[in-house]
């Protein structure tokens, strides 16, 4: 037969045998395959596959090749999808065990950066990113037409084995609908594909959020209002210039021997937090008793 004839069809059950015995014989080579098939009739379902296939689906050059691609798919044909920085390869099972490989330009570095700037702030966690759990603006500049982070069909080199001239052929549209169904399991890939470091959203947020609180002052050190917050008592901080003065009644009454304590006190006048707990109030017979009883022991 002549490579530019067409091979005779292969039904599906057929094709799929074919697959099984080709993922053993790899198997046994030491190559490990895999295999990507949707679950129901959806391709995808998070965010960033059904992006990824509503990209595809606005390349008009492609519009008649996608439904076959699509069949393909869902029979299970792509029997080995792998994604790579800027690189897809694949292989499938029709007539023949078909060889896919498919170059995305990287993205450039100034958008990446401009994105990455734009979205500071609005990104704060790798998992919202993964999740697709983002904001408006966010999801909308990241599907934004040639300004988003998704490649266009210029950008995309094909390249199967089959003897199909077509410049996307049913094999190379399974494989490119399969990345968006592996995007539902692995969506880091995307980034992976893109040439790109997802953290560096999440790096800019920091920065924002950092370059935000140095902007309102920074850390500030915890007052009086808060040390009384946290600890459940009055609090009160002494200015480092006050004196204490002879009226004061926190005074210490002067001793003939002071102790250790009053001498380390009277050593040390870097100003301390001092806790003012109101003192139980006790009745003036017991007063009286007790100084009775103070001068009787002193005698």
């Amino acid at each position: 037969m002549s490579w530019y004839q067409f091979r005779p069809y292969v039904s599906v059950a057929k094709r799929r045998q074919q697959a099984a015995v080709t993922a053993k014989k790899m198997a046994k080579q030491g190559q490990a395959l895999s295999p990507v098939q949707p679950e129901g009739r959806a391709i995808a379902k998070s965010f960033w596959g059904q992006a990824w296939c509503t990209n595809l689906e606005s390349y008009s050059d492609y519009s008649n090749r996608l439904p076959r691609g699509r069949t393909y798919l869902r029979n299970g044909s792509v029997i080995d999808l792998q994604i790579a920085p800027a690189l897809i390869t694949g292989l499938v099972q029709g007539s023949s065990l078909y060889k896919i490989r498919i170059q995305i330009e990287s993205l450039p570095g100034s958008r990446w950066k401009s994105f990455c700037t734009d979205c500071a702030g609005k990104v704060t966690s790798l998992l919202d990113l993964l999740q697709g759990r983002l904001s408006k603006g966010v999801l909308e500049a990241i599907t934004r037409p040639i300004e988003g982070l998704f490649p266009t069909s210029k950008q995309i080199k094909l390249s199967c084995s089959c003897p199909d001239s077509a410049s996307l052929c049913k094999h190379l549209a399974a494989v490119l609908y399969g990345v968006g169904t592996r995007l539902d399991e692995k969506p880091e890939l995307f980034f992976t594909l893109r040439s790109v470091d997802m953290k560096d959203l999440v790096t800019a947020a920091t920065a924002s959020a950092t370059q935000s609180s140095a902007t309102h002052g920074g850390d500030r050190s915890l007052d009086g209002e808060d040390l009384s917050a946290l600890f459940g008592v009055d609090v009160e901080l002494p200015a480092v210039d006050a004196p204490l003065r002879k009226s004061d009644p926190e005074l210490p009454k002067k001793t003939k021997k002071p102790t250790k304590s009053v001498k380390a006190a009277k050593a040390d006048p870097v100003p301390v937090a001092t806790v003012q707990v109101k003192k139980a109030s006790v009745p003036r017979k017991l007063r009286a008793t007790s100084s009775v009883a103070k001068k009787a022991s002193s005698k």
